[in-house]
């Protein structure tokens, strides 16, 4: 997890003030450069197991930056597979209904009963023809003619059973065991997010400008372990007099100078300040209204950008 945080860089001020006063052509001001670092932290706690960068290299986007030791949170997600592949079986085994063996005993309990059925019904037969001519007793009759309504009885019983084992579960019973594999897919997800936590990633191209942390030691969470300055967050900063702020508006163009640089690098005007401040020190009136500054913010491109750096004094030239 990426901290943006804006670093406040010593500010060659006293220069600009100073040209702000002394006469320096309107068209030139004194100004520095300023960088908004980008704290990379991770949302976990855990002891840092690996440190992918050093400082001073440049790094691409996605690059690995450092790695805090996970055993708990790959235990965690392990379990949580488990939990959700438990589920999801589960939740198959209502939607089936029985399983084929238990279904192949009903279905062969029915066979066993109708067959017991048609041996009784043919008995009933022979027992009402006998008991018409005499052969056999009222009771004998009566005693055949129950087995053969109990076995018949039999056969639709065990037809019933094995209708309902064919069928699936309830549907109550299936929409409690899906939100069951919900609530498991669910705890994967975090598992996974805690254990992806425990590795942190260049959310873009840019400087390792600082390592805050060596291998071995303990790290809280969302402390900053490696501090970043991608090329598009340096800025240059100047001041202006009352008189100039009119004639500037972002986009506009200036030219950055410094000492050493090969060429003068171009930068764009990105914000211009509607407060004013004052050179230190002054009491506001008409006739110090001279000293009144306007802060202004330019970037150059971020093939330009690496080549300055955070607290280099500068002068900015308007075009």
């Amino acid at each position: 997890m990426g901290l943006q945080r804006t670093a406040l860089i010593p500010a060659a001020l006293a220069l600009t003030l100073l040209a702000a006063c002394s006469g320096a052509p309107r068209s030139t001001f004194q100004g520095y450069v300023e960088g908004e670092f980008v704290y990379m932290a991770s949302s976990q706690p855990g002891r840092l197991e690996h440190l992918a960068v050093a400082r001073g290299q440049e790094v691409d986007r996605g690059a690995p930056l450092f790695t805090l030791e996970a055993t708990d949170e790959r235990a965690a997600q392990q379990q949580a597979h488990a939990q959700l592949a438990a589920s999801q079986a589960q939740l198959a085994d209502i939607e089936t209904g029985k399983r084929p063996p238990e279904v192949a005993v009903v279905a062969a309990q029915l066979t066993q009963a109708e067959a017991a059925a048609r041996k009784s019904a043919l008995q009933r037969q022979r027992d009402e023809a006998q008991f018409g001519s005499g052969g056999i007793s009222r009771e004998q009759l009566e005693a055949t003619v129950a087995l053969a309504t109990s076995d018949a009885a039999r056969v639709s019983e065990l037809a019933s059973q094995l209708e309902v084992a064919r069928l699936p579960g309830r549907a109550e019973q299936l929409k409690a065991q899906s939100r069951q594999v919900e609530a498991a897919r669910a705890v994967l997800e975090q598992a996974d997010w805690r254990l992806g936590e425990k590795s942190i990633a260049a959310p873009s191209a840019g400087l390792v400008y600082d390592t805050l942390y060596r291998e071995g030691e303990w790290v809280a969470p969302g402390s900053p372990v490696v501090r970043m300055l991608p090329p598009q967050n340096i800025k240059v900063r100047f001041y202006v007099p009352e008189t100039v702020i009119g004639t500037l508006t972002p986009g506009r163009k200036v030219l950055l100078h410094c000492d050493g640089c090969a060429a003068d690098v171009p930068a764009a005007i990105s914000f211009v300040s509607k407060e004013a401040e004052y050179t230190p020190p002054v009491i506001y009136s008409n006739e110090t209204r001279g000293k009144l500054v306007y802060m202004i913010e330019a970037h150059p491109a971020p093939a330009d950008a690496v080549k300055l750096h955070p607290g280099q004094p500068l002068e900015v030239h308007l075009q």
